[in-house]
This record gives structure tokens, C-alpha cells and sequence, in this order.
């Protein structure tokens, strides 16, 4: 199974096109903040969220997501996959825990062993 991990993909439309384009996986880890900028930066030129939806909308079935510090409520009406608070994959005997990392980072962290935290928010 291939993963690709992408985060804080902030309704822009350019990157998550490149990224989807060129490479092949199985599965799409999101680690959040998806759609909303966010209210502290001005909108970058490529900020198209109803592309993002359509884009994502596609390989809804390939997609598992968590909610990033942006994403919203509002956002789950559009999406049509779930974006969780955390989530946990196995692989190959390791547990390997999804967040965005805004509460869950390397300075506060889960306890657990033999596992991996994979994390975004910091850009």
C-alpha cells in the first residue's frame, strides 16, 4: 500500500494539483486545515476551495482526513469524506497516529510505544 501525506492545504488549488498529478498512492493521508486559510494571511492567488472540494470529492474513497486549527463544521457539509479529530492506521506492526499537530505535536504527544505521530500545522 502507498500513502501520500499532505497537509495544510489551505483552499489552494495549484500544489494539491501538482502533487495529485505525479504521484500514485493508494491512500491520502490529510493532516488538515483543507479548505480555510484562515484569518491572519491574505488569500494567495491560487486559493480556489470549490476546486480543492471537487478535486478531493473525486478520490473521496482513497482520502482519510483530520481537522486541522481552520477547518470548520461547515466544511464537512461540502466534503464528502469525514474529517476526524485523530486517527490511527496499522502498518507493517506499528501504530501510526494521524493529527494535524495543534494539540498533538512533539512537545505534547501521545503515549504510546512502537508507534508513529505524523503531524502538520507548522508548514
Amino acid at each position: 500500500m502507498r500513502y501520500l501525506i499532505i497537509t495544510d492545504i489551505h483552499g489552494g488549488i495549484n500544489n494539491l494539483t501538482k502533487v495529485l498529478k505525479n504521484e500514485k498512492f493508494d491512500k491520502l493521508l490529510l493532516l488538515g486545515d483543507i479548505l480555510p486559510h484562515g484569518p491572519r494571511n491574505d488569500l494567495p492567488s491560487d486559493y480556489k476551495p470549490k476546486e480543492v472540494i471537487s478535486l478531493l470529492n473525486n478520490i473521496k474513497d482513497k482520502i482519510i482526513a483530520v481537522r486541522g486549527n481552520c477547518d470548520a463544521e461547515v466544511d464537512d457539509m461540502v466534503l464528502e469524506f469525514p474529517i476526524l479529530n485523530l486517527a490511527m492506521l496499522e502498518v507493517n506492526g506499528k501504530s501510526i497516529y494521524l493529527t494535524h499537530g495543534h494539540k498533538i505535536n512533539k512537545d505534547n504527544h501521545l503515549n504510546t510505544t512502537n508507534s508513529v505521530i505524523l503531524y502538520g500545522h507548522t508548514h
